[in-house]
C-alpha cells in the first residue's frame, strides 16, 4: 500500500485494460472504426477519472503531512532594523572555566536586516569580528526593559585580546593522534 491507498498494480486497473484500448484494437478489425473510437473515448474517460481520483488523494496525503509537520513549527518572529535583540550565547565560546558561569544571553545587538525567513543581520562589536553577523531566530530574544537598573546593562563579550596575551605560531612541528583527538606540537615565534 502506498501513501495515497492505492496499490501501484490496482492504479492499472485490470478491468480497465479488459475493456481497453489494446482489447478495443484487435476487436476493431471486425467491428469497424466506430467501435475503435468508441472504445477509445471509454479509456479516455477512465483514464482521466483514475487521474482525478488519484489527485485528490494525493492532495489529502500532503494536507495531512502539513499538519502533521507543522505541529512543532514555531512562526519567526519579525524583527525590524533597529530593533535591540539579546543574542543567544550556546552556540559562541567564551573562554570561561565552566559554561554555568558564562552569561546566556550577549547584547543588546541591533537588527541591520531580515534575511530571508529565518534569519537575521546583526551589528556586531569590533572585538566579535571573527563572528558571521547572520543569525537563526531562535537564537535571538527582543530586549525587555526591566524595572532592575543592573539587568539592563549586562556586558557584551570580553575582548579577547585584552584578556589574553596573543601568540602567533611559527610552524607546525608535529601532529599526533591521541586518545581519538589531534594534537599539535607547535613552535611559537
Amino acid at each position: 500500500m502506498n501513501t495515497i491507498g492505492w496499490p501501484p498494480w490496482k492504479r492499472e486497473d485490470p478491468q480497465f485494460h479488459q475493456e481497453g484500448f489494446l482489447l478495443g484494437w484487435h476487436e476493431s478489425n471486425h467491428k469497424g472504426l466506430p467501435f475503435l473510437i468508441h472504445t477509445c473515448g471509454k479509456v479516455i474517460n477512465k483514464t482521466q477519472s483514475l487521474q482525478k481520483v488519484f489527485k485528490e488523494e494525493l492532495e489529502s496525503e500532503i494536507w495531512s503531512f502539513k499538519q502533521y509537520a507543522n505541529r512543532n513549527r514555531t512562526i519567526p518572529p519579525d524583527f525590524q532594523p533597529g530593533d535591540k535583540l539579546w543574542l543567544a550565547s550556546r552556540n559562541i565560546n567564551i573562554s570561561r572555566p565552566t559554561n554555568m558561569l558564562s552569561e546566556r544571553w550577549l547584547g543588546p545587538l541591533e537588527v541591520l536586516k531580515k534575511i530571508g525567513i529565518h534569519a537575521y543581520h546583526l551589528k556586531l562589536p569590533k572585538q566579535w569580528k571573527s563572528f558571521h553577523p547572520v543569525f537563526h531566530f531562535s537564537l535571538l530574544e527582543t530586549v525587555k526593559q526591566s524595572t532592575t537598573p543592573t539587568q539592563n546593562s549586562l556586558p557584551l563579550l570580553p575582548d579577547p585580546v585584552e584578556e589574553q596575551e596573543e601568540w602567533e605560531v611559527a610552524q607546525v612541528l608535529d601532529p599526533k593522534l591521541k586518545r581519538s583527538k589531534l594534537w599539535y606540537l607547535l613552535q611559537w615565534k
